[in-house]
């Protein structure tokens, strides 16, 4: 039977987008573009090795031609034949050698015609300029990369805010397009700063979050991500409160952070940290004061410096765990090692070096894309994005509409861990890596609360004043201790002292 070859065969490598998994849309990790891209080159570099070793063979396969010149006239015929055969056994190496060095160049080619598409979009992005006319990914390239529903919709509305404002005032679509170029996309940070400073609005100024009470006890706990995402719910139920969860881990002791979602009543108003005004802390302060609250109740719970950490939050508390990933306090204290979000605009939040994160979105959720920037596509971070159709519930219960239910997260964290795709079984893995499977550990539950307003003014000072003529002044978060070297070592363990005065980070 003659040898048949597959279609496709014998092109220029390319990047491929990763498949769909029933309803979970799958981006970045090992299936993603940006690993594809360090694939490629890994793959032209092991091309280049193989090249090396065929020209030694050829090398020496000349050399072993020429060394049986001598002995041609003692046979002439069999001398002849073994020198033939040892030349063209040589010439086939350089011809092999040959095709994997064009394969090679083209792989470096294929490489740098994407990594120059990839820059060319990225600069329209951060141009606030991107959809179809531009041939840009969110409109030119084809599902996954499509986002389609009400979050990839919020999501593109808020990238290019200041290009659709001109439009709404009237600007011919050129004008507008070269407005919007010029200002850039929109920087959510800045304006949840600016907005924190506006008359009115100042209660959005973050404030001192501290520790009002905790219990401990025993639990059976199921650390799958479907599990850790239902915690978040029973967590949130009770204002104001996360849970810290001490595991064996697969390999070492571990912890676990839980933080809940955005919560509104049940606490007097504005000392919980997680109410609305906690959203403006962690999208334009980089949940300071929450994030300093967190090491405290680590410490408080018995974490030692470092032991591994797992942070998990829904919606809210997404942006306050992901903002642990890029906290100098936490990071030198602890080896964070995972981030699971459900629900969360994350986009612009950068993690360390190392860190692994999975982050669930929900095409018909417009939260994830409040921040106007989609998740990055790299080898430590993955966002699945659930297209399952939903129920639309009754009015009363509509809240942020049925694609932000805690429970669809859950849902979808649960087909996550049984997918066989290939992403998604690393991701998992690297999670079960560091909190094991599950079963008893001891849970500890922290009432957390801010600072109340001051009562002269009926709102937040500004913070960074000075208390020295009479008005309440915020002091910055505490200052980042230094790490921990073992049990019961004091020296960076006291929580005195203040950041240099001046607004959170």
């Amino acid at each position: 039977m003659a040898d048949v070859t597959p279609a496709g065969s014998g092109g220029t490598p390319g990047v491929s987008a990763p498949p769909a998994d029933g309803s979970l849309r799958i981006r970045g990790g090992v299936g993603g573009v940006s690993y594809q891209f360090e694939e490629l080159l890994a793959g032209a570099a092991a091309l280049d090795g193989l090249v090396r070793q065929l020209q030694s063979v050829e090398v020496e396969a000349d050399a072993a031609r020429r060394a049986l010149f001598p002995y041609q006239s003692d046979s002439y015929t069999s001398g002849s034949n073994a020198i033939i055969a040892v030349g063209e056994a040589g010439r086939n190496v350089g011809r092999v050698r040959s095709q994997l060095q064009r394969i090679g160049d083209d792989v470096r080619a294929s490489h740098r015609e994407y990594e120059y598409a990839e820059a060319r979009n990225a600069l329209l992005l951060r141009m606030g300029l991107h959809g179809s006319e531009y041939g840009s990914e969110f409109g030119a390239a084809p599902e996954p990369f499509a986002l389609p529903g009400v979050r990839g919709i919020v999501e593109d509305w808020i990238a290019r805010a200041p290009r659709n404002l001109a439009v709404l005032l009237g600007l011919p679509g050129p004008l507008a397009a070269v407005a919007g170029a010029l200002s850039g996309p929109t920087d959510v940070r800045r304006l949840v700063r600016d907005a924190s400073d506006a008359p009115g609005l100042m209660f959005l100024k973050p404030r001192p979050v501290s520790i009002a009470g905790r219990e401990t006890f025993s639990a059976d706990v199921d650390l799958s991500p479907a599990g850790l995402l239902r915690r978040a719910g029973a967590v949130g139920e009770q204002g104001g409160r996360i849970e810290v969860i001490e595991v064996d881990g697969a390999t070492r002791p571990a912890w676990v952070v839980i933080i809940p979602g955005t919560q509104q009543g049940g606490l007097p108003e504005g000392t919980n940290p997680f109410d609305p005004a906690g959203i403006a802390e962690a999208l334009g302060y980089d949940s300071a004061w929450t994030a300093a609250a967190i090491r405290q109740a680590l410490e408080q719970a018995g974490a030692e410096a470092g032991d591994q950490l797992v942070a998990v939050g829904y919606s809210q508390g997404g942006i306050h765990a992901m903002n642990l990933g890029q906290d100098r306090a936490v990071l030198a204290e602890y080896d964070l090692k995972f981030v699971l979000t459900a629900g969360s605009p994350v986009g612009g939040i950068s993690p360390g070096p190392g860190i692994r994160s999975l982050h669930l979105e929900h095409e018909q959720d417009w939260v994830p894309g409040a921040d106007g920037l989609a998740n990055p596509d790299t080898r430590d971070r993955v966002t699945v994005t659930l297209t399952n159709p939903l129920a639309m519930p009754p009015l009363q219960d509509f809240g942020l509409g049925p694609g932000h239910r805690l429970e669809n997260y859950a849902d979808g964290a649960a087909l996550v861990s049984a997918s066989r795709d290939n992403t998604l079984q690393d991701s998992t893995a690297a999670l079960a890596a560091v909190v094991g499977t599950g079963g008893a550990a001891t849970v500890t539950r922290f009432s957390l609360r801010r600072e109340a307003r001051p009562a002269s003014q009926g709102m937040p000072a500004p913070l960074g004043t000075s208390g020295e003529s009479g008005t309440s002044a915020a002091p910055g978060p505490p200052a980042a201790p230094g790490p921990r070297h073992g049990p019961g070592a004091s020296s960076g363990r006291g929580r005195e002292g203040s950041w240099p005065r001046g607004t959170p980070r």
